[in-house]
């Protein structure tokens, strides 16, 4: 059972589609973990363009994936970039949201066998 996910509205949008379902969760899992890396590159490197445009670019699938609280820290994250706050204030956001991915990547590589 799903805890760190949610596919319903992969479902919805997919009209019950596995084959659709199948290529979401694998650009999940092999995608998003890169992403993040990128993220964390943009904070570390106060480089706030790099960062705001790896979290633009994964916040739908974590609306898509039923992610609610990632894809809450993410709003923080593109807003701190957008801000060019410090670095010190959004460390602990950027956790959260890695540790919330790497926990839904496990769950679905093991649900799905991926």
């Amino acid at each position: 059972m799903a805890l760190n996910y949610n596919l319903a509205k992969v479902y919805a949008l997919s009209d019950n589609d596995p084959e659709f379902v199948n290529q979401i969760i694998t650009l999940f899992v092999t995608e998003v973990p890169l992403d993040l890396e990128q993220i964390k590159l943009g904070i570390k490197t106060k480089d706030h363009k790099l960062a705001y445009s790896y979290a633009h670019k994964i916040k739908p699938t974590l609306d898509l994936l039923g992610m609610d609280q990632a894809f809450e820290e993410i709003l923080q994250i593109e807003a701190w970039t957008k801000a060019e706050g410090k670095k010190k204030e959004i460390k602990e956001t950027f956790k959260s949201v890695a540790s919330q991915i790497e926990k839904a990547v496990k769950e679905i590589t093991k649900d799905f066998e991926l």
